[in-house]
């Protein structure tokens, strides 16, 4: 699985934060996610596709294979 993040539409709910921690964060300034792992390990599918779902600007894609 790849992380595929597009900064322009994040509107920096946090969503994506709250539900996978050790995949975003966000930036101190204004908010905006930021990926941390883009090729998320196995057991950490379930988080970034809860990520991607929750995300109110659809901003965060995932790319499985």
């Amino acid at each position: 699985m790849k992380v595929e993040f597009d900064e322009p539409k994040c509107v920096a709910a946090g969503q994506c934060v709250m539900v996978a921690p050790d995949l975003f964060d966000q930036r101190d300034e204004d908010g905006v996610a930021i990926v941390l792992d883009d090729s998320p390990s196995p057991d950490q599918y379930d988080e970034a596709r809860e990520a991607a779902a929750v995300c109110p600007a659809a901003a965060i894609r995932l790319v499985e294979g």
